[in-house]
């Protein structure tokens, strides 16, 4: 699968629909950014159970800044609308598809309870 562009108006669907979510938060200027690209197109190609979008940081400030994007290329992986990775930096290739492995792997009925259990606890210090 070919990255796709992300916008404000399909970024919540888009990670609502899809098991698996790669964003990369990017800008035209950015060097590394420029440099991470071919990888992730690359990687995007042998994974087409993963949705891989892009998020332009110049064009879409609001999702850039609703993230707290302070560094790019920032990369965020999302499964089953829960974000399980959250990194600045390029990536080698190598580490992009290790990482990809382990999202695939990850037991997602144990992440969903640590979730439920965090914000359970957050509300309880609000009270």
């Amino acid at each position: 699968m070919a990255t796709v562009d992300l916008s404000s108006d399909d970024f919540r669907s888009t990670i609502d629909d899809n098991d698996i979510v790669l964003v990369d938060f990017w800008a035209d200027w950015c060097g590394p950014c420029k440099m991470f690209a071919p990888i992730y197109d690359e990687v995007s190609r042998d994974h087409e159970d993963v949705v891989f979008g892009k998020v332009d940081t110049e064009t879409h400030q609001d999702l850039a800044a609703a993230f707290g994007i302070r560094s790019i290329p920032t990369l965020m992986v999302f499964r089953e609308n829960v974000m399980v990775f959250n990194q600045a930096g390029a990536l080698p290739k190598e580490s992009l598809v290790d990482l990809i492995e382990q999202v695939k792997a990850l037991d997602m009925e144990d992440v969903h309870r640590q979730v439920a259990e965090q914000e359970a606890q957050a509300q309880g210090s609000r009270a």
